[in-house]
């Protein structure tokens, strides 16, 4: 079973090489894969989010989703799992962008951007949160489409970023009932 999945992830990146890549889509995809870096934009929003009472309660959890996502992603299971990148292992597969310095598995951009995203879905009017996943889901395949990332580190870089933000907002919501926010109330409501 292993092996089919493994062969199935580097059919996929050379699908995608053969098929989809073309001159106008990469410098796209880089700029998008970019916005991921850190998970740049998600801080970026989050951090606005908090000049707003009315969306500081989604700023917070968002900060708090990208937190777990990094510690998760990035500290824990990266290390733990030492993936090595699909463009040092499949031949003929050419890497668009420079090489990356962590492991692949899980996809820390995707994780991150999906942590995020699922709090401002279910937050924000969805005229936020749709955006916010279509943006999330668009770096997640920028990783497929550079040759960083096999599509397995993609779809459990979502998994795990979406639970986590689920995870974040239910204990949110606890602390919220059971009054362990209580000095906070004003300024999240």
């Amino acid at each position: 079973m292993i092996n089919y999945l493994l062969g199935l992830d580097s059919s996929i990146l050379l699908w995608i090489q053969e098929f989809v890549r073309n001159a106008f889509l990469t410098p796209v995809f880089v700029i998008i894969t970019r916005l991921g870096n850190s998970g740049a934009i998600w801080l970026l929003i989050s951090a606005i989010m908090l000049l707003f009472k009315k969306s500081r309660k989604a700023g917070i959890m968002s900060l708090a989703a990208l937190l777990g996502s990094f510690l998760i992603d990035n500290v824990l299971l990266k290390n733990l799992v030492a993936r090595t990148r699909p463009y040092e292992v499949i031949t003929g597969l050419q890497l668009l962008i420079e090489k990356q310095s962590d492991f692949s598995f899980p996809s820390g951009h995707t994780g991150s951007s999906f942590a995020a995203a699922v709090i401002l879905y279910r937050e924000l009017p969805k005229k936020w949160g749709i955006p916010a996943l279509v943006l999330a889901a668009l770096i997640g395949f920028s990783r497929l489409y550079l040759g960083v990332h096999y599509p397995t580190d993609v779809i459990c870089g979502a998994l795990i970023g979406s639970l986590i933000a689920v995870t974040v907002r239910r204990i949110f919501y606890y602390m919220r009932e059971n009054g362990a926010l209580k000095g906070m109330t004003r300024y999240l409501e």
